[in-house]
């Protein structure tokens, strides 16, 4: 049993983290933050596999102590197959504002070697921002490399890492 003074109702602001990381592979169209980046590989994933989208989605359910996407979206559940992660972000946003909060702001990081992430980055916060109801300097995404170590660094997975502050 939660006890009053420590439900969310009685919290002014919260905080939440996400991540996600994503294999590369051919035939799939390559989405982050819900823009389309032209590149010969793609992110695989039940969903569009929209790895910013999904860790900003981790981070808002995290602040709320919520379960994760996997456990809100499944990916055994074919309704979700193919599915936009904007169409998944606007979901996470309603629980948000049910629970009596409002995004406060973003702070994001995309890591991969390539593609760059600088030609798009504008286009990537006007897209959330758009999605979430928010103002673009609400929002900050910022891109960097693993320097050539591990799986991102050999160019075979793309990560994002979000931290979202809720406001009552």
């Amino acid at each position: 049993m939660i006890n009053d003074k420590h439900s969310l109702k009685n919290q002014p602001f919260r905080i939440g983290f996400g991540e996600d990381i994503h294999r590369l592979v051919p035939s799939r169209e390559l989405w982050l933050g819900g823009v389309h980046i032209p590149f010969d590989l793609g992110l695989d994933g039940h969903s569009d596999a929209d790895v910013l989208i999904h860790a900003i989605m981790d981070a808002m359910l995290g602040a709320l102590a919520f379960d994760d996407i996997g456990a809100l979206f499944p990916n055994t559940d074919p309704q979700y197959k193919g599915i936009s992660s904007l169409k998944l972000l606007r979901v996470v946003q309603y629980k948000v504002e049910e629970s009596g909060y409002r995004i406060g702001n973003i702070d994001s990081l995309i890591i991969c070697e390539k593609p760059k992430i600088s030609p798009f980055r504008i286009q990537i916060k006007n897209t959330l921002a758009e999605a979430l109801g928010l103002e673009i300097n609400q929002i900050s995404v910022k891109a960097g490399t693993n320097e050539e170590l591990d799986s991102i660094g050999r160019g075979e997975a793309i990560a994002a890492r979000a931290v979202v502050m809720l406001i009552q």
